[in-house]
């Protein structure tokens, strides 16, 4: 299994798919209009930051699995890929550690003008009485916007610092939030208003795209503290500039709108830095996020390269939409299935899913399959028929089943 990644990866990542008898080449130079050049022979594409593009997908004449070493897959063309037969799988939840902890940083930074003191030392003034009117963390209200993995390891450190956590997410229900330990928040605009620090988890979404805009920062206490470590593009960009004039909020951020594609660059939201305590999209990047990542990754390989199917896939429906369901019990030997599978074909069934069971003992197995249509008595008879066959069964699956 020949293995490409178009991004820097941990060395001992390497070693491990190495380990497994892949053949990997590593090529972290390689940007979104190289790899169309570059895929052809791979069965895996393994990229952090690196776009997959559908001219890629269409350029790939072997692959079968694109890793995404981190958590977003929106650099990915998905829909392309899955029409193509390409698995798409992740790494989630391996880089919240690092990411919670460059937001509980950035809301420390904020409350006690940490960047700012330190510009000013470095101009040589000593500004104590002005750096001193800090607010404090402690029984302040934390709203979380977006409680996946990162937002509960917000909630987990910030009750270290004696904050109330209260949280809004599109699946957060009150029964969840109270068996999570957090204070439920019916809206984004609700949280808002009853906030003193707002830290911004969600991911990037169509429906997530700017929804933190004028409404929510009106919301906001005068003076509160605002810190998106997310996606630049779930906050309207504007509206919070807007906010930090009108209401005095104090922000920090890690994501933007107008990003550069990495490493060295110039910065055209420059103006915006000035104004708040600001990184460079850094909130993921730590050996600790990296070596997780890794790990993370050889396994999603290691799973498809045991499985045929790897861990973690974002493209492949959760549910076969297949309204019958066949159940065939039938002796374990050579041809058995493929009999079954030549009457479904001669009566023109789709098969969308099987799974074979063996028992112990390997004398008997169990087949199910997911079929577009349902078979008629003549076609049922006919597998029951098939050398080796058991029993053969046919049933209407359950709503949503």
């Amino acid at each position: 299994m020949r293995v490409l990644i178009a991004d820097s990866l941990d060395p001992a990542a390497v070693a491990a798919l190495e380990e497994l008898g892949c053949d990997v080449t590593m090529q972290s130079d390689l940007g979104a209009a190289d790899l169309p050049g570059a895929v052809a022979g791979y069965t895996v594409l393994v990229v952090r930051s690196t776009k997959v593009t559908a001219e890629t997908i269409a350029a790939a004449d072997d692959l079968a699995l694109i890793v995404r070493a981190g958590a977003g897959v929106n650099t990915i063309a998905l829909d392309d890929a899955a029409q193509a037969g390409v698995y798409v799988a992740n790494c989630p939840g391996k880089n919240a550690d690092a990411v919670a902890e460059l937001a509980i940083g950035l809301i420390t930074a904020c409350d006690r003008g940490i960047a700012n003191a330190t510009a000013d030392l470095r101009a040589g003034l000593w500004k104590k009485k002005h750096y001193q009117k800090a607010a404090g963390l402690k029984h302040r209200t934390l709203g979380i916007i977006g409680l996946g993995s990162i937002g509960r390891e917000v909630a987990t450190r910030t009750r270290a610092f004696g904050m109330e956590v209260g949280a809004w997410s599109r699946s957060l229900t009150p029964e969840r939030a109270e068996h999570i330990g957090v204070r439920y928040f019916e809206t984004p605009l609700d949280l808002a208003a009853r906030s003193d620090v707002v830290s911004v988890h969600l991911a990037a979404a169509p429906e997530t795209k700017g929804l933190i805009g004028a409404d929510f920062f009106a919301a906001m206490k005068e003076g509160a503290i605002f810190v998106n470590t997310a996606r630049g593009d779930v906050v309207d960009q504007d509206a919070l500039l807007a906010a930090i004039d009108a209401k005095g909020l104090r922000v920090g951020l890690d994501v933007y709108a107008n990003e550069p594609a990495g490493g060295t660059a110039d910065f055209p939201d420059a103006g915006l830095a000035a104004m708040v305590t600001a990184t460079p999209h850094i909130g993921a990047s730590t050996a600790q996020a990296a070596e997780a990542i890794a790990a993370e990754t050889v396994r999603v390989v290691r799973t498809f390269k045991e499985t045929g199917v790897p861990a973690n896939v974002v493209n492949v429906n959760v549910s076969s939409p297949a309204p019958w369901s066949l159940t065939v019990r039938h002796l374990n030997r050579v041809g058995v299935l493929a009999g079954v599978l030549d009457e479904l074909r001669s009566a023109e069934i789709n098969v969308e899913e099987m799974q074979n069971t063996i028992f112990s003992g390997g004398r008997a197995a169990c087949c199910s399959l997911l079929l577009d249509t349902c078979p008629n008595e003549k076609t049922l008879a006919a597998i029951g028929r098939v050398d080796a066959v058991l029993m053969a069964r046919i049933e209407e699956k359950a709503p949503g089943a």
